[in-house]
Formats: structure tokens, C-alpha cells, sequence
């Protein structure tokens, strides 16, 4: 398994179990969140792991598959909200100490986002 399959088991495992530091710890301080769909773009460690720490709802996620190389790494989710599940692809780049500079989620349909993320998040 390589480093940066490892790192994005570790993330989801992370935000699986809630564990902000930990998950944190996988994060350069620069990091960019990106979410097409919502138009919505998160910037630095300590914004992004508040919007996932805030994020609303009893959320869930089973992580299917990761593919990595020495440029980035993709995943492959089902994420649980409530009763409904919803696939998640997400992308990750990295910057030479292998912290994630990046992630770029996709989800298969367009929503609007919840309310009450104004103090973390810019939309585009």
C-alpha cells in the first residue's frame, strides 16, 4: 500500500470516527476543499475540518476503494445521511511531506448546501 493510500485511509477513517485531530493531521495548513456541485470552496486546515466537524446530520461513510500514485489519490464512497445513501468521488493532491493540499469531491447529483456555513465557506 503506498504512503498516499495510506493517508486517504487514515482521512476517512478519521472523519468516520470523529477524530478531528487525527484527521487534521493529514491536512497541510494550505489545504483547498472544493465541491462542485454546491459551488463551494473551503481554504486552510483549521476551516476545513470545522466544516466537516459542523457538517449537519447523522453522517456515515463506507469507504469502497482508493487509487494512488506519487501525484494524487482518488476515492470511492457511500456516504449515509440519514436514511439515503449517495456515492462520493473524491480526488486528493499532496505536497512533498505527502500532507493533502487538495480535495476535489464530486457527488452524483447537484443539491444545495445546508445553512449556517457562511463562516467557513465562500461560494463560486
Amino acid at each position: 500500500m503506498s504512503g498516499h493510500e495510506q493517508t486517504i485511509r487514515r482521512y476517512w477513517q478519521c472523519a468516520e470516527e470523529r477524530d478531528w485531530s487525527g484527521f487534521a493531521e493529514v491536512l497541510s495548513p494550505d489545504v483547498v476543499y472544493d465541491m462542485s456541485q454546491t459551488r463551494e470552496r473551503v481554504i486552510g486546515r483549521d476551516a476545513y475540518v470545522r466544516f466537516n466537524q459542523e457538517y449537519p446530520g447523522d453522517w456515515h461513510l463506507a469507504l469502497r476503494r482508493v487509487v494512488a500514485d506519487d501525484r494524487g489519490a482518488t476515492s470511492w464512497l457511500d456516504v449515509t445521511v440519514g436514511g439515503e445513501t449517495m456515492t462520493g468521488i473524491t480526488f486528493f493532491t499532496f505536497d512533498d511531506d505527502g500532507l493533502v493540499t487538495a480535495v476535489d469531491d464530486f457527488w452524483p447529483e447537484p443539491y444545495d448546501p445546508p445553512a449556517g456555513r457562511p463562516q467557513v465557506v465562500e461560494r463560486y
